[in-house]
């Protein structure tokens, strides 16, 4: 009787753990979701945080037409539509994990403009304005970023170059989506500070930011992510896609990146199967390159384009 009861008191703690796992890497509810004018904490953010705010108002102050589509499996997914002009190359962008489209993209877009591009500013699921409760790391987000490749290819015809855009988790995703069956108006991706699988930033946030032990916490987060959020972690892995990808790939990382390591820019550079390039910006924190070096950063899309 003593074992079983010590049994049942075993499972019900790795139960509550993988429950509070689970609330703190994918739950998402509306309330508590990211401001577009919500910079992060941390020194790197700080000093160029009047920086990011003007960026962040000049985007505010644009005239945008609101999208909304459905999700593969019923979600409701909503972007923000910028236009510059007729006939323009599209540009579809991804924010990160627990952040904001216009905060993410502050300066993505402000290039992308420059660079004559029309803009297409997503909210990932369970982030901004679109349905989902549900953060799942690039494996639903992906199949995401698929639909809205669709619905440009449809709305804008077969002559209008679509370029995926993504900074962090958004990096990531337009990676993993790189396998996937995309419109061959797809010409590019353009990837800032991705993590190469959603376990492998996981293990890294537990262990070296949290001080956990990575191999019992690791194990529950996925058995959390299965029950509570019914999606597999190791359900997509961008390091696995851009090895069978043939579209164009642009990696660009901070070589201070704190949160996710500029290493793993350098190992999807190196499982790349299709044309690539990796920048990497010294000094830079986590997607803050364009800030730290808008020339550079520019000459490098622009190199990247006309290729």
């Amino acid at each position: 009787m003593l074992w079983l009861i010590l049994a049942l008191s075993l499972a019900a703690l790795a139960f509550l753990i993988s429950l509070l796992a689970f609330l703190a890497a994918f739950y998402s509810p509306a309330r508590f979701r990211t401001r577009d004018d919500a910079i992060p904490a941390g020194a790197q953010y700080r000093e160029k945080r009047e920086h990011m705010l003007s960026l962040i108002r000049g985007m505010e102050a644009l005239p945008c037409e609101e999208i909304r589509i459905p999700a593969f499996d019923g979600v409701s997914l909503r972007a923000r539509y910028y236009h510059l002009r007729d006939g323009a190359p599209l540009q579809i962008e991804m924010h990160g994990y627990r952040g904001a489209a216009v905060r993410d993209f502050c300066g993505g877009h402000a290039l992308a403009r420059e660079l004559g591009m029309n803009v297409l500013a997503v909210d990932q699921r369970a982030h901004g304005e679109s349905g989902g409760k549900v953060i799942t790391f690039g494996v639903r987000e992906r199949l995401d970023c698929q639909s809205w490749a669709q619905y440009a290819f449809l709305r804008f015809g077969p002559e209008t170059p679509i370029y995926l855009a993504g900074v962090s988790m958004g990096a990531a995703t337009v990676l993993m989506a790189s396998a996937l069956k995309l419109p061959h108006t797809v010409r590019g991706i353009i990837a800032d500070s991705p993590y190469t699988e959603p376990e492998a930033i996981i293990r890294k946030v537990i262990s070296k930011d949290a001080h956990l032990p990575a191999g019992a916490l690791l194990p529950l987060l996925r058995f959390g992510a299965r029950l509570f959020g019914r999606f597999d972690l190791r359900g997509a892995s961008a390091l696995e896609a851009v090895g069978r990808t043939e579209i164009p790939i642009l990696l660009i990382h901070g070589e201070d990146d704190r949160f996710v390591p500029c290493d793993m820019s350098r190992e999807l550079a190196a499982a790349c199967a299709g044309p690539h390039r990796l920048e990497t910006f010294p000094g830079a924190g986590h997607g803050l390159s364009y800030i730290v070096d808008p020339e550079r950063y520019k000459k490098a899309v622009e190199e990247f384009m006309r290729q």
